[in-house]
């Protein structure tokens, strides 16, 4: 059984050797779903790595499954990108983990960030749902520039162009942490 052999991590340096196989899954995953993921250069994930700022889940030291954060908008938005699973590891709740491991690296190192993602995958929605993301308009995401360029790897960049940034295949899910209450009589 596969689910008492599987590591879920903060990448670092010692993770470096996977980068070639997570830039193979994330581009064959495209091209069998035929729709967009943004492809990222070898450095761009090294450099995620690097700082601690990306999720890495082993079986038996093979790679399974990846998924990083980035920062938007002056840190006031985070992004958890790249979500992937081998497809022989699928089925095992890899991803719900990956994601969750994710989700709480980010909260930690960004506490009062509003978490967002985009995505196409019915199964990373019901995710983020659990997670308490909702969905929301493009509007309400970063207007960073640097994150709509990232956009620019997808096979579906058109359609977000041509609609002005208002529409595209992804949905886009938003996390806005919970503000405390403040207590009665104030």
């Amino acid at each position: 059984m596969i689910e008492n052999q599987i590591e879920i991590l903060i990448a670092g340096e010692e993770h470096l050797q996977y980068v070639p196989v997570i830039l193979q899954t994330i581009e064959d995953a495209a091209k069998v779903r035929g729709t967009g993921i943004a492809k990222r250069t070898p450095e761009y994930v090294e450099q995620k790595m690097r700082e601690g700022k990306a999720i890495i889940a082993l079986v038996n030291h093979e790679f399974a499954g990846f998924c990083y954060i980035e920062s938007w908008g002056n840190k006031q938005y985070v992004a958890n990108s790249g979500l992937i699973v081998v497809e022989k590891f699928r089925s095992h709740g890899l991803a719900r983990k990956i994601k969750q491991k994710s989700f709480h690296l980010s909260r930690e190192k960004y506490p009062n960030a509003k978490l967002f993602g985009l995505t196409s995958g019915a199964a990373v929605m019901k995710i983020n749902t659990e997670l308490g993301y909702v969905p929301v308009t493009f509007a309400d995401l970063t207007d960073d520039e640097a994150f709509w360029r990232g956009c620019q790897g997808c096979v579906n960049y058109d359609i977000l162009q041509r609609t002005n940034r208002r529409y595209c295949i992804c949905t886009a899910m938003l996390y806005d942490h919970p503000t405390p209450k403040s207590p009665k009589g104030d």
